[in-house]
């Protein structure tokens, strides 16, 4: 029997599956303090005697780095409970078996690389648009890690002259994730973005935005399959409005796989991070 966590900044979802990836039963909660939360996790966990391995993808910035003396760690979270919290080791403490470790977005990643939308390709990038942006890639089934972790969601990018927003983010104010994660739009008019109706101008401004991270990622990485997931995607016309910005910012300077099929939407939805921190449970083995 596998087990998953996906460790997410607004909840938690912990899930067993059998040797055959096909979950028997999953859980979630809200995301509160360190020890609260990991109390919820035991008490789920506890309950499958024949666990052989967990696997995690959690919120972070984390440590992935296997040389450094803080790896399992989550590190500088915004998150202040969590800040400098050594969430894999006490894992190990509690359960004497494998465990795989990652971020939330390269889990999502993994799943949707080996099961959902990018399964026939040889690499691929997953972009969580929500609450925070994220990113995870993987080239030839290899997570794309150095000495850390991509945050694909702190990049620099041009203001649209529209758009005299200063930015949400304590860090850069008006990075992608200030500029068009769900909080930035919150913070610009007051109201929750699905609360906004689908011609508001809001949405054309979140898509060039986001248009000119796809294409600094396609230079970069030239990727076989770009793949949207998060809150802020589950508005039906943002695909397509993405899509358009990205041939016009983009202008055929290079070759990339047909637009339909290039930037997509999870085939997994909801259950890419668990499923694949099941994968990660999986080859942790």
């Amino acid at each position: 029997m596998l087990g998953a966590i996906e460790a997410g900044g607004t909840k938690f979802v912990c899930a067993v599956s059998d040797d055959d990836l096909n979950i028997i039963e999953k859980v979630s909660f809200s995301t509160t303090d360190p020890e609260d939360t990991l109390q919820r996790i035991f008490d789920f966990f506890d309950g499958y005697e024949d666990l052989k391995s967990i696997g995690i993808g959690s919120f972070g910035p984390i440590d992935v780095n296997k040389n450094s003396i803080k790896y399992g760690y989550i590190t500088s979270t915004p998150k202040q409970k969590w800040i400098d919290f050594d969430f894999l080791g006490m894992m190990k403490k509690h359960y004497n078996i494998p465990i795989g470790w990652t971020t939330d977005v390269n889990a999502a990643c993994l799943g949707e690389y080996e099961l959902g939308s990018a399964k026939e390709n040889n690499s691929c990038i997953y972009l969580t648009i929500g609450t925070g942006i994220g990113g995870g890639a993987i080239v030839n089934g290899k997570f794309i890690e150095g000495f850390g972790h991509p945050e694909m969601g702190h990049i620099l990018i041009k203001p649209d002259p529209k758009d005299n927003f200063e930015g949400v983010c304590p860090y850069h104010g008006n990075c992608l994730e200030g500029l068009a994660a769900g909080p930035s739009i919150e913070k610009r008019y007051g109201t929750k973005a699905q609360n906004l109706s689908s011609d508001h101008k809001i949405w054309g401004i979140v898509a060039y935005y986001l248009a000119q991270a796809l294409v600094n990622y396609t230079l970069v990485l030239r990727p076989e399959k770009i793949i949207l997931g998060g809150g802020v995607m589950n508005q039906p016309h943002m695909l397509d409005l993405v899509k358009e910005e990205f041939e016009r910012l983009l202008s055929n300077y290079v070759e990339i796989p047909n637009i339909g099929a290039y930037i997509v939407t999870p085939s997994l939805e909801n259950d890419a991070g668990v499923t694949g921190g099941l994968i990660l449970a999986q080859q942790s083995l």
